[in-house]
């Protein structure tokens, strides 16, 4: 337990340079080949606290959820009338786990911003459970959905810029039946749950989706992750 707690803080936080050189030559002698970098650039596309605010604004959200809030960047800024931010570590308003938190829960939200540990098994849980406490007509945004490189995805971390295997999470989503699944094209990828059917299921057999490889993120990630641009997007949000 308390080597598990260890490592968990080592994938949020930035690690010692060291670890991170550890990793690196594991990852290089006993990982996956590179199969380049994506020309992701999201400069000039709006940033997550501004989509966030945006959504709330306009379905008049009153309840919002965030899952890993670190430093306050995201949850100080965001206004809503009722807000629970959750982490283990720092930030938010509840200092716990997200499994804890579920596990005792009985709100339901209307936004809920996924932002914690970026392991496709943990996403994996907060999002089933995110699933079940969300309002009709409510939303669920992840963090982290269009790494830009094997480094960026890689667990265990090795790089300070780090998406993690979060994507693994939203491309098994998508072949569920209950739920509608995009990728807004920002911030390292803001991946999008409306309580739905589904409008576009991915036809995938793929039994254990923590096996997917990045090579194959590289060549399908379009199709995979179902990309738009946020303006696109809101088109599709204003007749949720």
């Amino acid at each position: 337990m308390l080597i598990e707690k260890l490592y968990i803080r080592m994938s949020v936080l930035k690690s010692p340079r060291f670890l991170y050189k550890i990793f690196r030559y594991f990852r290089k002698f006993f990982g996956e080949k590179n199969p380049g970098n994506l020309p992701f650039n999201f400069d000039n596309e709006p940033n997550r606290i501004d989509i966030i605010q945006s959504i709330i604004n306009k379905k008049n959200y009153t309840s919002y959820l965030e899952i890993g809030t670190y430093q306050d960047e995201v949850f100080s800024k965001i206004s809503c009338s009722h807000k629970i931010g959750v982490d283990p570590f720092s930030g938010g308003n509840r200092r716990m786990t997200s499994d804890n938190f579920f596990l005792n829960n009985k709100d339901k939200f209307d936004c809920i911003f996924i932002d914690g540990l970026h392991h496709y098994n943990q996403v994996k849980k907060d999002l089933k459970n995110s699933i079940n406490c969300l309002n009709e007509n409510g939303i669920i945004l992840i963090h982290d959905c269009l790494p830009k490189s094997l480094a960026a995805q890689a667990v265990p971390r090795t790089e300070n810029d780090w998406n993690g295997d979060v994507w693994k999470s939203l491309v098994e989503q998508r072949t569920k039946q209950n739920t509608d699944c995009y990728t807004i094209y920002a911030d390292h990828g803001i991946g999008v749950i409306l309580k739905r059917k589904n409008r576009k299921p991915l036809v995938l057999n793929e039994k254990d989706f923590k096996k997917l490889r990045f090579d194959y993120f590289y060549t399908k990630h379009h199709e995979i992750m179902n990309i738009l641009k946020y303006n696109d997007f809101i088109e599709i949000f204003e007749q949720y």
